[in-house]
């Protein structure tokens, strides 16, 4: 961070705290700041919002966790093509949420709900404490 932009902050937040105590204040919250952009726990929910940022996912999601699906049932019950399904599972795959395996020509997908739990756990962790 530049001088001037520090500085800039530095007068927002004597204003904002009543307090000027030095550039301690800042120090801090800077320390705060960089701590929570590398707690695994944050990292982990922001690959989870991400998967779960689209409604195609979201239905995937609810869609798999009644039943395991092949694709084609994916793209009867989305109305969209497959390589859009495909695309929608990778995401999710990428975060952990599903699982796939081949039978004969199609492939599978179902639900890791204890992924899945774990991930609702951390964000009620990470927001019960705020």
């Amino acid at each position: 961070m530049n001088t001037k932009r520090k500085a800039e902050l530095m007068d927002m937040l004597c204003a904002c705290e009543g307090v000027c105590s030095s550039s301690e204040n800042f120090d801090n919250l800077q320390n705060i700041g960089q701590e929570l952009k590398f707690d695994e726990n944050y990292v982990n929910m922001a690959d989870f919002g991400a998967a779960i940022s689209s409604i195609e996912r979201l239905i995937i999601l609810n869609s798999l966790n009644e039943k395991d699906r092949c694709v084609c049932e994916l793209e009867a019950i989305l109305n969209k093509s497959q390589s859009t399904i495909s695309h929608h599972l990778r995401k999710l795959e990428r975060a952990n949420l599903i699982k796939s395996w081949k039978k004969g020509n199609y492939t599978y997908y179902s639900l890791k709900k204890e992924q899945l739990q774990s991930f609702l756990k951390i964000l009620n962790k990470v927001f019960h404490s705020a």
